[in-house]
């Protein structure tokens, strides 16, 4: 298996995403799961990776490379000029390998619209996909849900929202075993006369759908358990995804500080110690390393822009298990399956 990685994309490239690749290299989980034949392409300026790798112990250099790419896409800008402007880009370098069958997977913690643009661009879409759709693990009150879309599309139609339901059953089921995943839809109540006119048009495709569609659902049903797969369009999934992320740290600051107050409640956080522990890792998005691009022809994977050498290697793990479960391969054959109904 080979995996491309952007090298400069994020806020803490490349120390940390060449950092993070090195820690996969060398995981013992990752190697089970690539049955110890990963290999690594780090994307980007030849000259800083190698600068970065020089100062890491025990670098696998056997299961390393490096590709140069010149130029890179920076976070405010424009997907679109970045991908027509910047041919030598290292995430348009890193999307090549996948279109060009190098490389079977890439994963960037750069401009998600760029990585989602140039995807496309040396990709191409799975047959039948109107539009690919970023789907995220997120954590509930009794384990994951999946929310699909998370930023790919601000602006839908019915059938797309349609077709993300579909992407996220696959992904529910493929990825993360779950059975007959409960499918809702997004909105501002649970009835089905609140909404607007996307939900309402989407509601009556999601009915006729082979997906147990369970109705509308609200915000709160995102981490309450009672959803395992929540549609909406990337506009609303992205302002949601952040919302939640930004509430976790809240609560984790917040808690923290009370703990902190006293010596007495200071005693009980030692004691406590193991469970705060477990609490941080459920609300940590390091912990899930990084969302799939789904709807293309091949695997993409989209960190958090932030992400550590932590994330990084998390973000292999991720891939690597998606590559496993065949999901690209599975979602196009669902798709083609629904073709008649797009």
């Amino acid at each position: 298996m080979k995996i491309a990685i952007d090298a400069m994309g994020g806020d803490f490239a490349p120390r940390e995403i060449v950092q993070g690749s090195i820690l996969a290299l060398h995981d013992s989980e990752i190697k089970s799961l690539s049955q110890n034949a990963l290999e690594i392409i780090l994307v980007g300026q030849k000259d800083k990776i190698q600068h970065e790798l020089s100062l890491i112990h025990k670098v696998p250099f056997e299961r390393l490379s490096i590709l140069n790419a010149s130029e890179i896409v920076e976070m405010d800008e424009s997907p679109a000029q970045a991908c027509k402007q910047k041919k030598d880009s290292s995430i348009i370098r890193c999307c090549e390998l996948v279109g060009q069958h190098t490389a079977d997977a890439c994963i960037s913690a750069g401009n998600s619209g760029a990585t989602m643009a140039a995807s496309l661009i040396t990709c191409g879409r799975l047959e039948g996909v109107l539009r690919p759709a970023i789907v995220t693990i997120v954590p509930t009150t009794n384990g994951v849900s999946v929310l699909v879309d998370a930023g790919a599309n601000v602006d839908c139609k019915p059938k797309h929202l349609l077709q993300f339901a579909i992407m996220g059953d696959v992904f529910a089921q493929t990825a993360l075993n779950f059975k007959n995943p409960r499918i809702g839809l997004l909105s501002i109540g649970e009835e089905e006369s609140k909404g607007n006119d996307l939900i309402f048009k989407t509601q009556e495709l999601l009915k006729k759908a082979s997906i147990n569609y369970i109705g509308n659902v609200e915000g709160r049903d995102i981490v309450n358990g009672q959803c395992d797969v929540i549609v909406c369009d990337g506009f609303v999934g992205n302002v949601a995804l952040k919302a939640i992320e930004g509430v976790g740290e809240l609560v984790f600051k917040l808690l923290s500080k009370e703990l902190h107050s006293n010596l007495i409640t200071l005693i009980g956080t030692f004691l406590a110690a193991p469970a705060f522990r477990r609490f941080k890792r459920t609300i940590d998005y390091r912990e899930y390393g990084g969302a799939p691009l789904l709807g293309i022809n091949g695997l993409s994977m989209i960190t958090h822009g932030k992400s550590n050498a932590f994330a990084i290697k998390n973000a292999v793990r991720a891939t690597l298990r998606s590559l496993n479960k065949n999901i690209t391969h599975v979602l196009g054959e669902r798709i083609l399956a629904y073709g008649q109904e797009f």
